[in-house]
């Protein structure tokens, strides 16, 4: 694309240099990956800014850079090197917007349904993805596990992708003939302008409690970042959300787009009842305009209800029929690293995602409702370096006093101290029902040997993740693995 035409599109502060002269082929906000014809984005991150490697771009012959610092690098070296300067107000929403166009707004071209809350997300988007697939739509993924265009997996590191590489894969998608994309939306890519022109047709709520106050210092601006999602929708787009979560309300309130309803509370549109669950799977119906439907999904949990029962709604106001939107609930398969169930004669140990307090808790929750007092229940976890502190005693104290025996050890320490991490956790342990084991494999092969034949063994926090980070380098390692490892002991 000249860059001439996708100037005259966008909005910018200054331009220095002949940009009727420059092609684009790529844009790009990594100096490492700059090639000839790249447009360059020099982005302030958190931890890097990009205004530092504008000289390394210029120098592998990007064409062109867009910058918010003035006078990150003397307009000389540009005109020297025959670089387009491109002076914007803010890069990171800059970047959002040149994508858009230079991807051929891919955005527009597909059924885009975005899905934000605190826990499952990941899950309500497997099953909307084969709700959608089950009634003949191709339809990609976008989210935390991994990114899919059909069945074709494209591995990912965020949640939510940079805007370039968003719009890139969405216009890959949208190429190989999908109809259809559901994406998880963090609430740092909404903060941090990654989905800014990214048409939604739909977006779902599925609930919302404490989590990455690191970054957000607040809960308040926590749920305002997540507010961003329902706000962009147009009056045509259709909400689907948790009406059981007491927030919900303070989401949604401003969106123009129509709004469904799914919950246990008899208001509720999609109404869940008689909800059971063991360690084979969930049972429950939906109440929809009167009409009872029954659902039966492999997945474990109360939790889970929620999650299927999102996705059932927004297949269904999507034109799909019920009973074929059931079939897609029914068949979806277990999601990686959550709530997993792994077997070893009565012996049952789960796998899950929970990294946070509120999470900790509802999957412990949904342990002891299944073992009704009848199975001891051990829990191993720990909590990740450089992230919120705060959670760090309250999820020790909900292990300790939801669990027979609890292995308090490292989950991904980073660039943290492995032991300071577990000191704070011990912080909020008042029983001695508890062992540190900062060797996180130690810990989870001490938990299945050590526990009896009938104990439910709950491995928290890592779920699907297949690496340990320590000191910023990541090694291999997966609880599912190590877990797999000993029950065959």
């Amino acid at each position: 694309m000249n860059l001439s035409h996708l100037l005259n599109n966008v909005n910018v502060i200054q331009v220095i240099g002949n940009a009727e002269s420059k092609e684009i082929d790529s844009i790009t906000i990594d100096s490492r990956t700059v090639k000839p014809n790249s447009l360059f984005f020099a982005i302030e991150g958190l931890k890097t800014d990009g205004h530092n490697f504008i000289n390394d771009a210029i120098n592998k012959n990007a064409c062109a850079i867009v910058l918010q610092k003035a006078n990150a690098v003397p307009d000389q070296i540009f005109i020297h090197n025959g670089v387009v300067k491109i002076l914007v107000e803010n890069s990171r929403k800059a970047l959002a917007e040149f994508s858009n166009l230079f991807y051929g707004k891919p955005s527009h071209k597909l059924n885009l349904t975005g899905i934000t809350g605190t826990k499952g997300k990941t899950t309500t988007a497997f099953y909307v993805k084969n709700v959608f697939q089950t009634a003949g739509f191709k339809t990609g993924l976008i989210g935390t596990i991994a990114n899919y265009i059909d069945e074709k997996e494209v591995k990912t590191l965020l949640t939510t992708p940079q805007s370039n590489d968003l719009n890139q894969l969405l216009a890959q998608m949208h190429q190989e003939n999908c109809s259809h994309c559901v994406m998880e939306v963090s609430s740092h890519a909404l903060d941090l302008h990654r989905v800014d022109h990214i048409n939604f047709s739909g977006a779902i709520f599925t609930n919302i409690t404490s989590d990455h106050m690191d970054y957000h210092k607040t809960f308040e601006h926590y749920l305002k970042s997540k507010k961003i999602l329902f706000d962009m929708l147009f009056k045509d787009g259709k909400i689907v959300y948790n009406s059981d979560d007491p927030n919900s309300n303070s989401i949604i309130k401003d969106s123009h787009a129509h709004k469904f309803s799914i919950g246990m509370n008899k208001d509720a549109q999609f109404r869940i009842q008689n909800l059971e669950f063991n360690l084979d799977g969930t049972t429950f119906s939906v109440i929809y305009k009167n009409q009872e439907l029954k659902i039966l999904t492999k997945l474990v949990g109360h939790f889970n209800a929620y999650n299927a029962t999102l996705a059932f709604a927004m297949a269904v106001i999507n034109g799909i029929d019920p009973i074929l939107a059931v079939h897609g609930i029914n068949k979806t398969p277990q999601v990686p690293g959550r709530f997993e169930v792994i077997s070893n004669k009565d012996k049952k140990v789960i796998v899950d995602y929970a990294h946070t307090s509120d999470s900790l808790q509802q999957a412990l929750k949904a342990v002891k409702h299944i073992v009704k007092d009848e199975r001891p229940i051990y829990t191993v976890f720990g909590c990740g370096g450089d992230r919120d502190k705060t959670k760090r005693p309250i999820m020790g104290n909900i292990a300790a006093s939801m669990s027979d025996r609890v292995y308090v050890t490292s989950d991904n320490p980073r660039t943290e101290d492995p032991f300071i991490i577990i000191d704070e956790i011990l912080n909020g342990i008042t029983t001695n029902n508890y062992r540190v084991l900062e060797n996180r494999e130690e810990a989870i092969q001490a938990a299945i040997l050590e526990s009896e034949d009938n104990a439910v063994v709950l491995i928290a926090g890592k779920g699907h993740e297949n690496y340990q980070e320590i000191n910023g380098i990541r090694n291999h390692f997966s609880d599912k693995e190590i877990a797999q490892k000993y029950l065959s002991i």
